[in-house]
C-alpha cells in the first residue's frame, strides 16, 4: 500500500455526513432539528430548575432525575455542533482528534445514562419491595455516592479504547456514517489491528449497557413479584403507576441503540438513510423524550411545571 493512501492521524479530516440526497434542503429540515435541540435544552433545564426549587422534590427518586436530566443535557451539547452546523452550512468535516473527543462523550454520556436508568430501577425496587427502609437505605450521603460511582464507571473505563484510536492508520475513505462520531464509525476506517478495540469495545458494551438491562430487568420482575403479593388491587395499581415513568425512560434509551447497534453490524448494505436516521434517533430521541415523559407522568413534577407556567402568566 502506498505511504499516500494512509492518512497521518495529526493532519486527517473526516467528512461527515448529513442526509445524503436532500442537501438543497438543508435550511428547511434545520428547522425541526433546532427545534428539537431547543425542546431538549428547555425540557431538561426546566426538569433541573423544578427538582432545585422544589423542596418537597429532595428525594432520592428526583435526586436520580435530575442526574437524568444533566446527562440528556450534555448529550445535546455534544452533538449540536456538528448536527446543526451540517444543515447550517458551516461544517462539513472534522479533524479526527475533534471526532474523537466527541466520540469519548457520545459514549461515555451512553453509558452514564444507562448506569443513571438502573439506580433509579433500584430506587424503584426498595421504594415498592422495601418502604420502611426507603429513607434509611438512599440516604443523601449514599446517593452522592452512587452519583460519583456513576460518574467514574461512565468517564475512566472508555479512555483506553479511545485513546487508541489516536495511534491507528486510517486508509480508507474519510467518511462517516453520521453528522457525529462514534467509535464504531472511526474503526471501520482504519487499515492498522482493530483487535483491542473491538474486543475492549464489546466488552465495554456487556459490562455496561447489557449488564445494566439484565439488571433493570431482573429489578422489575422482583418488583413484579412484590407487587402481585398486594392483596389491594388499587395498592398493586397505584405501585406499578410509580414505574411507569423510568419505564417509558428505559424503553426510549435501549431501543434505538438496540436499533444501532443492529444496523452498524449487519446493515452494511442498507441505505445510508437507515444509518442516519437511527444515529439522530439514538442520539436526539431520550434527550428529548425524558422531560416530556417525566412532566406528563409523574405527579409532582407535573404540579409543579403547570405551577412554574401559571406563575409566569401573571
Amino acid at each position: 500500500m502506498s505511504p499516500i493512501s494512509i492518512f497521518n492521524v495529526n493532519s486527517s479530516r473526516l467528512i461527515l455526513t448529513g442526509f445524503p440526497g436532500l442537501e438543497v434542503h438543508y435550511l428547511w429540515i434545520s428547522i425541526p432539528f433546532s427545534s428539537i435541540y431547543a425542546t431538549v435544552f428547555l425540557g431538561n433545564c426546566m426538569v433541573l430548575h423544578v427538582i432545585r426549587t422544589e423542596p418537597s422534590l429532595h428525594q432520592p427518586m428526583f435526586y436520580f432525575l435530575a442526574m437524568l436530566a444533566l446527562t440528556d443535557l450534555c448529550m445535546g451539547l455534544s452533538t449540536m455542533y456538528t448536527v446543526l452546523g451540517i444543515l447550517w452550512g458551516f461544517v462539513r468535516e472534522i479533524s479526527l482528534d475533534s471526532c474523537i473527543a466527541q466520540s469519548y462523550f457520545i459514549h461515555g454520556l451512553s453509558f452514564m445514562e444507562s448506569s443513571v436508568l438502573l439506580a433509579m430501577a433500584f430506587d424503584r425496587y426498595i421504594a415498592i419491595c422495601n418502604p420502611l427502609r426507603y429513607s434509611s437505605i438512599l440516604t443523601n450521603d449514599k446517593i452522592m455516592k452512587i452519583g460519583v460511582t456513576i460518574l467514574c464507571r461512565s468517564s475512566l473505563l472508555i479512555p483506553p479504547v479511545i485513546i487508541r484510536l489516536k495511534f491507528l492508520n486510517y486508509c480508507r475513505p474519510h467518511i462517516l456514517s453520521h453528522s457525529f462520531c462514534l467509535h464504531q464509525d472511526l474503526i471501520r476506517m482504519a487499515c492498522s489491528d482493530i483487535r483491542f478495540n473491538s474486543i475492549y469495545g464489546l466488552a465495554l458494551v456487556i459490562s455496561n449497557l447489557l449488564l445494566d438491562a439484565v439488571l433493570i430487568l431482573i429489578s422489575y420482575i422482583m418488583i413484579l413479584h412484590a407487587v402481585l403479593a398486594i392483596a389491594s388491587r388499587e395498592e398493586r395499581i397505584k405501585s406499578l403507576q410509580t414505574c411507569v415513568s423510568h419505564i417509558c425512560a428505559v424503553s426510549v434509551f435501549y431501543i434505538p441503540i438496540i436499533g444501532l447497534t443492529m444496523v452498524h453490524r449487519f446493515g452494511k448494505h442498507l441505505s445510508p438513510w437507515v444509518h442516519v436516521l437511527l444515529g439522530n434517533i439514538y442520539i436526539l430521541f431520550p434527550p428529548l423524550m425524558n422531560p416530556i415523559i417525566y412532566s406528563i407522568k409523574t405527579q409532582q413534577i407535573r404540579r409543579r411545571v403547570q405551577r412554574l407556567f401559571n406563575f409566569k402568566k401573571f
